[in-house]
């Protein structure tokens, strides 16, 4: 029960407060374990493909069943001294595991840069939630951007780590967002990650697997329920487009968006200075325009809402019948 009030609490903190650059955050401290074991296991392990899979290997354990095992320990130690200051830690927990207030923040201001007419300024803004480069970007490039990664991450930013978290409440979650920052700083295909980076991204994508169509889900019964978006739109486009993508779920929620918004996202991109051919997702209905990123954000809430509806209901459900 006290997973549940937890979940409950940390979406509501994540609503109040997002991430504030003065917190510390478990992701910066994942970010920097993940580099520190980098380099000491190229440094240990052979420079040959077979060497760098088994680094990578490694690091797929150690970081998520160390995140797992350390926020179980603490929370137990918590739960020690009093029931309270456990659901009070574990609340705090689960809000630094979701992303939604974060991912609307970072997202407007890009909108806000682009309304001001600063592409320059947009530009850098949206640099910061895309891996993309974004320095010859249109405007019209800048936005889709920021509205592909608004929708992305309402799957694997909200949706999976808050089905972890109704799993197996906090040290779970952290497993997931481990597995999810490791595929972030490690799950490239390019030279240097090629091997390295190979079982982090593979298990990112089982780990995200059903969430991500849980969350494409979701969104089309968000884009149902909003005025002025285009739900069967959402639907056909999600049904043809899912799998327009190189990752198995990254194309399920950036179809949906597509197909309620009733634009054409993905599409050729620049990473690290080498253009990647990648498939366009939905119809060139109209231009993609800078409005279109708070309606993307007015999915994502939304969603989440309809998902934390889900997971609270399905774990009360089940403890009503364990009682």
């Amino acid at each position: 029960m006290t997973a549940l009030w937890a979940l409950l609490l940390g979406y509501g903190l994540d609503l109040l407060f997002g991430d504030p650059h003065w917190l510390p955050h478990p992701v910066v401290l994942m970010g920097k374990c993940i580099a520190g074991l980098e380099k000491g296991l190229r440094r240990q392990l052979p420079d040959t493909p077979g060497g760098q899979l088994a680094g990578g290997a490694v690091l797929a354990l150690v970081l998520p069943l160390g995140s797992f095992g350390l926020a179980y320990l603490l929370l137990w130690c918590c739960g020690l001294v009093h029931p309270g200051l456990r659901l009070a830690v574990e609340s705090f927990l689960c809000y630094q595991v979701l992303a939604t207030k974060s991912l609307r923040v970072e997202s407007m201001k890009v909108y806000r840069e682009l309304e001001k007419g600063d592409l320059p300024a947009a530009r850098q803004a949206v640099g910061r939630i895309v891996g993309r480069d974004t320095q010859a970007l249109t405007a019209e490039g800048v936005t889709k951007a920021a509205v592909e990664t608004v929708a992305e991450n309402t799957g694997d930013g909200v949706v999976a780590p808050m089905v972890f978290l109704a799993l197996g409440g906090a040290p779970l979650g952290l497993l997931y967002k481990a597995i999810n920052t490791m595929d972030s700083m490690v799950g490239y295909r390019n030279e240097r990650y090629l091997y390295f980076g190979r079982v982090p991204a593979r298990l990112d994508d089982a780990a995200n697997f059903i969430p991500a169509r849980l969350a494409a889900l979701l969104m089309v019964l968000a884009a149902w329920l909003l005025p002025h978006m285009d739900s069967r739109g959402a639907w056909r486009i999600f049904r043809r487009d899912r799998f327009q993508h190189k990752s198995p779920n990254s194309a399920q929620t950036e179809a949906v968006a597509a197909g309620a918004l009733g634009v054409q996202l993905a599409g050729d991109a620049y990473y690290f200075g080498k253009l990647v051919h990648k498939p366009t997702i939905g119809d060139p209905g109209r231009p993609v325009e800078a409005q279109d990123i708070p309606r993307a954000c007015r999915l994502l809430y939304l969603t989440s809402l309809l998902c934390l509806a889900l997971c609270a209901g399905c774990r009360a459900l089940i403890l009503g019948g364990a009682l």
